[in-house]
This record gives structure tokens, sequence and C-alpha cells, in this order.
């Protein structure tokens, strides 16, 4: 793959940057569980391995009843915004974190986080999650009631009203606010954000960078996702914006942005492009498992991905994906070593269960280039 072994050849060149970013909103106590498919002893067990073995057993549970064992693996912390920045600050980069982080005392699994990164803002509880892993994907089982307390006064009381928030946005290279769809009140949040913050923003030669991850908003109705997107476009006045989705989630906005997708081998590709236009964003980028894309300034870019048959470690994956884009672009990577950057750090972390270094990565991308 001869992008990566350009990828370590730059990355070689940009050791020792210096980057601030501010993230949030969300937080969450991620339980990993193994779903037992049969049991030899105490100590022993094989697992249901696919989702859709799983699915087909709840199935046959209809009218009937069934009793299923998890088997709690680890416990980690969760949520878009940590896991993205934990993966930021193992690449070196200077990250505030704002989010549900837990109340009054931040939570134990949050606390390594904490410690690396520059500040941090809990606002509320942490949310929980029941995280079931199979080889083929996982299902998240959350408990969100904490959420509520993410709102607009929330974020001023706890960073000094709008304009302590444009003081530390002006400070930033990148600006990032993840999972939409889990917090009721993000929509506005934003609103607040571009009334209040813009008016104070420091215009600067090169934009800023904001960074928005939805986090499956299928269960949201059109009418927000819409309003959601409108408001996302409206941050291209002061930011380079980039909008990050999955597969699946590409599909869904394209359909709430009224495009109509057309079965066939660029399926995917018409569809990404097609949206970013209708979103009018500096970049719209998609990680499907296997790959990843995206359009930047309306330039379609591809890359394959080191795709692992048996990972380690599924949940996240899609945020160090994320993280190595993102610090990509902050680097000044043009648009396909940046998606090279994403699928190296997911690669590396599904397989070690861990997001990597700096120069690990740069190891993952020399060896995948071999």
């Amino acid at each position: 793959m001869q992008n990566a072994q350009t990828l370590a050849e730059k990355l070689k060149a940009k050791k020792g940057f210096d980057l601030n970013m501010t993230i949030g909103l969300d937080g969450f106590v991620d339980e990993i569980i193994h779903v037992v498919d049969k049991r030899q002893d105490f100590q022993n067990y094989t697992r249901i391995k696919t989702i859709a073995e799983f699915g087909e057993r709840v199935s046959k549970a209809a009218g009937l009843s069934a009793n299923f064992e998890f088997v709690p693996v680890q416990t980690k912390l969760g949520g878009n915004g940590p896991i993205l920045t934990n993966a930021l600050l193992e690449y070196g980069v200077s990250v505030t974190y704002v989010g549900s982080l837990g109340k009054p005392a931040i939570h134990p699994v949050f606390q390594p986080m904490a410690d690396k990164a520059k500040a941090v803002h809990s606002l509320c509880g942490a949310g929980l999650t029941d995280a079931l892993e199979f080889e083929d994907g996982k299902l998240m089982l959350g408990k969100h009631a904490t959420l509520k307390d993410i709102t607009w006064t929330a974020c001023k009381e706890a960073l000094g009203g709008a304009e302590g928030i444009a003081k530390l946005i002006n400070k930033c290279q990148l600006f990032g606010m993840e999972n939409w769809t889990m917090l009721p009140y993000m929509s506005d949040i934003w609103e607040g954000m571009i009334n209040e913050v813009f008016p104070l923003l420091v215009d600067r030669a090169e934009k800023p960078i904001a960074f928005f991850d939805l986090a499956d908003p299928e269960k949201r109705t059109k009418e927000d996702i819409f309003r959601a997107m409108q408001l996302i476009s409206n941050f291209e006045g002061k930011f380079r914006t980039i909008l990050g989705l999955n597969e699946s989630e590409a599909y869904q906005i394209a359909d709430v942005m009224g495009v109509k997708v057309e079965e066939g081998p660029d399926k995917l590709r018409n569809a990404v492009i097609t949206t970013s236009e209708k979103l009018g964003i500096y970049c719209l980028v998609v990680h499907p498992v296997r790959s990843a894309c995206c359009v930047v300034d309306g330039e379609y870019f591809y890359t394959e991905g080191p795709y692992c048959e048996k990972p380690k470690l599924t949940t996240g994956a899609g945020d160090n994906f994320n993280a190595g884009f993102c610090l990509g672009q902050t680097l000044g990577l043009d648009p396909l070593l940046s998606l090279t950057l994403g699928v190296c750090t997911s690669g590396f972390y599904v397989r070690n269960a861990h997001s990597p270094t700096f120069e690990q990565v740069i190891e993952f991308a020399e060896n995948w280039s071999d």
C-alpha cells in the first residue's frame, strides 16, 4: 500500500507538533460483554460469534422465553468524545475535554484521560453502556438519563459563559462536539454557539476545524436530523466543518437530505458526493468497515483499509478512525493521507484493543505498506 508508506514518511517529518483541541460533550462507562454460547465449566465457555446468530436466538424466544448469560470482560471509558480524546492524547495532542464524566467526582474510568488532558470540565454524571461484542459488530445497550443535564446553560456555567467558550476555541486548531443522537439538547447547544459565541471568535488566516459525529441518528426523527444538518452547515461560516459518519449513517443522512441512493458498485461514492454538495461543508468523511472515503472541497477520495478478520475490540474503532483523520487534517496532510492515517489508527486499535502512539502508527503504516 503506497499510501501507507508515504504516510509514514510524512509523519516522521511531523514529529514534535504542537496542537490544541477541545472535545465534548458525552461520556459513558462502557462494560464490554461477551454473550455465552456454550459453557463447559465455571471458567470456560464459547461465545456467540455473530450478531445474526444472537438475533436468531432472540427471535426464537418470541412467545416463549430465553436466558442469556453476559460475561463482562472489560470496563472502560466510553462515548464518542472520550474515546476520540483518548486516541488524540496518545498521539500527543493537547486536549481540553467537556462532557459527562461524573458528578460530584470524575468516574475512575476517566481519570487516566483526565490526568493526560490539558483540562477537563464534567457537566454531569456519566452515561452507562453494555457493549455486546461480536466478531461482526457490536450492540450498544445504553442508559442515558444523565445526559439530559448537558445543556447550553450548563456549558456556559462550566466554561465562563460565551466569552469563556470563545476564548477556549480561539486557542484551538480543532473543536469537536460528538454524539448528537444521545444528547437531547445538542442542537440547542449548537444554536447557542452560533448565536452567542460566533460573534466573539477571532478571524484567522486558516479557519480552525469543527468536527461532528452524530453517533447513529436512526432513532431521531427526520425533522430533528434535518435541523442538525442545517446547524452543522452554519458552522462553515467560522470553521472548516467536518462531518464524520459510518456507512449506515451516510445513507440515513443522504435520505434526510433528499438524496436518492442508487444500488450498485458506486452506491456509497455517489451518496457521499451528492450529500456533501447538499450540506455545503468543507468535508464529509465516511468510514465503512473495510475502507474509508471523503469529499473535501468537492473532490472525492478513497482508500482501502487494513481489514482485521478477528478483531480484539471493535467498540471505539470509528472514534479512532476519526482521531487519525482529524489529526491528519490538522497536521496539514492531504485528504488521501488523512484517510490513510484514519484507517491505520483504527486498524491498530482493533488489533491491540488500545489506541496507538505516534511512533506505533508510523510502524503500523510501514508494516502495512510492506
